[in-house]
């Protein structure tokens, strides 16, 4: 096969099963740590309204979702590509990231701990740790 062809293709699985993971977490981090009573966390307003009665437990979840959404996305990436494996394993954490600064973007109200933990140790330290565990 093409090296950019496989490269590309080995980018796009590492973003899609990474975001699998992501998606798996976060559907089943409400039935691990329930959220606050009253809480809608299947609405954005739901979210916004409730982030003032959630405790640092509730973003356990949501964080490892983040964080091993991009481990897993960077190591898939690593094992799969012709070349470039640390470029493209970066990507993945860039790519996720930029998705990370769009949720704090479009949905504020998170606590400035958790924005700063998420956006600074989610996705390009677990980009780099995927990378390092695939090698």
């Amino acid at each position: 096969m093409n090296p950019i062809l496989k490269n590309i293709l080995a980018a796009v699985v590492g973003i899609v099963i990474g975001s699998l993971v992501n998606f798996g977490i976060i559907s089943i981090s409400g039935s691990i740590i329930p959220p606050p009573e009253g809480v809608d966390m299947t609405t954005t307003e739901g979210l916004k309204e409730g982030m003032k009665l959630m405790q640092p437990k509730h973003f356990i979840l949501p964080f490892l979702a983040h964080a091993l959404g991009v481990l897993v996305g960077a190591f898939i990436v690593t094992k799969l590509a012709a070349s470039y494996h640390f470029r493209l394993a970066i990507f993945i954490g860039v790519w996720f990231l930029l998705g990370g600064i769009a949720a704090v973007t479009m949905m504020p109200g998170a606590p400035i701990w958790f924005i700063a933990l998420d956006l600074l140790v989610a996705y390009l330290p677990m980009a780099w740790l995927g990378h390092k565990l695939a090698s």
